[in-house]
């Protein structure tokens, strides 16, 4: 006899593979790379003081310290942007999987208390502990992550009906805004509020190449193991009884992608501040183009995010020169009514 519930999962186990698009995962790879090597090369070339791509070639390939332009590329520009594109990819492949795990259209860092229990974290540290070096930064950055996360979730537990999507969302904005309020009172106590308010804000202008040599390694590995992880998750975001039918250890999963998001989440936090709405913004847009895998969906996440957000930075400078408009402030005209579109869609689904 044909055990039908066997043929059943196998039938059901194979539609993100039909519904996937390698063709078009593959074009937004090579193009979006592509793409975001002339990004990073107009977004250091145009500024306050425009340089010549002539010149950013030199800085790059034939550095020489003597020349201002050199040295105003590679000391502030080109960090900057790099960090840029680092934070952009952390924050989208962050949202990914989370979406994946959750199977929640709304999950975000930003929307989830991730983002905001870092600033927290990030907040008290430099409150208490102002001379810390920027590794164990991205350390409190972590764990005030987690901490926000975890009362999110345990918040939106708590009443009848269990967790729900839009209940997960409601929670994490009153979290959020307690945690905003925390650091707000914090800075107001501690007299750092200048310090902090560009930095809640959202931003990359104080992003150095010591800051780098911490990130990069951090952020690289951690989407590696993403990207390691993605099969698994595309078999866990059809719902955990299928997984743990086709082998999958579901717990072991969810720990690990949980650790990646937190590690992704609090290493873009440390930099740019709590900036919402790109790891909600940039999966729903990849997964339209891409289909519902998550072996393309998380390395274009990657590329579309540090797209966004090298663009979102080149903006945030040239749209007041010499001043700046905050990344976050940008980014949220975009992710509001995003958000709300998304809303109002899940919330007709329930």
């Amino acid at each position: 006899m044909i055990d039908t519930t066997k043929v059943s999962r196998s039938q059901t186990i194979q539609r993100p593979y039909v519904s996937s698009r390698p063709i078009a995962a593959t074009l937004i790879l090579t193009v979006g790379i592509i793409f975001l090597l002339v990004s990073i090369a107009i977004s250091i070339s145009f500024g306050a003081a425009d340089i010549s791509l002539r010149d950013v070639w030199q800085a790059v390939f034939h550095f020489d310290n003597t020349i201002h332009d050199q040295q105003v590329i590679q000391e502030l520009r080109l960090p900057r942007v790099l960090g840029a594109l680092l934070v952009g990819a952390s924050f989208a492949v962050a949202g990914a999987l989370m979406q994946g795990m959750t199977r929640n259209p709304l999950a975000d860092s930003g929307l989830l208390g991730l983002n905001s229990g870092a600033a927290l974290a990030m907040a008290v540290c430099f409150a208490l502990f102002p001379d810390t070096s920027y590794i164990w930064l991205m350390v409190f950055s972590f764990i005030g992550a987690a901490v926000g996360a975890a009362i999110v979730f345990g918040v939106g537990t708590m009443p009848r009906g269990g967790l729900t999507p839009v209940r997960l969302v409601l929670a994490g904005a009153a979290i959020s805004i307690l945690f905003s309020a925390i650091s707000e009172g914090i800075s107001l106590y501690f007299r750092i509020g200048q310090d902090l308010a560009f930095w809640f804000a959202g931003g990359v202008s104080g992003t150095r190449w010591s800051h780098l040599t911490v990130l990069a390694p951090v952020v690289i590995i951690a989407i590696g193991c993403a990207v390691a992880l993605s099969r698994s998750i595309t078999l866990l975001s059809l719902g955990d009884e299928i997984a743990t039918g086709l082998g999958q250890k579901t717990q072991l999963i969810k720990l690990s992608g949980t650790l990646l998001v937190l590690v992704l989440a609090g290493a873009a936090v440390s930099v740019i501040g709590p900036v919402g709405f790109v790891g909600l913004i940039i999966p729903h847009l990849t997964r339209y183009i891409v289909g519902v895998d998550y072996r393309f969906i998380i390395p274009c996440s990657a590329v579309l995010g540090a797209l966004l957000m090298v663009w979102a930075d080149f903006a945030a400078r040239i749209i007041n020169p010499p001043y700046e408009t905050p990344v976050g402030a940008l980014i949220s005209l975009i992710g509001v009514p995003f958000f709300l579109y998304l809303s109002r869609k899940e919330r007709r689904t329930l």
